[in-house]
């Protein structure tokens, strides 16, 4: 990706450009939660970043849940059960 996407954080935190291995690390570390094997988890993270990605192809600032709530999306045709986990995390923890 070559420009920069600002994402706006939740609370008073600052913003900060998207980053991919970001995404990627917590949607495998969410597949891995649920016994996904390593292989799965990491074909799983790539192919929701990428379709992440493309939906901010023309988007200059989105929020932080505008990237979970899509990401989620994405990572239930893969993996439901590891995407509720993903988008319960906040919940959870």
């Amino acid at each position: 990706m070559s420009k920069a996407i600002d994402i706006v954080k939740r609370g008073r935190r600052k913003h900060e450009q998207f980053d991919r291995q970001k995404l990627h690390r917590g949607v495998y570390a969410a597949c891995l939660s649920v016994r996904s094997h390593d292989g799965e988890a990491d074909q799983a993270a790539n192919r929701v970043c990428d379709a992440v990605l493309i939906w901010l192809d023309d988007k200059p600032k989105v929020t932080s849940q505008d990237i979970r709530r899509v990401a989620g999306r994405q990572l239930r045709r893969y993996n439901p059960e590891a995407a509720y986990m993903y988008e319960q995390h906040q919940n959870i923890i």
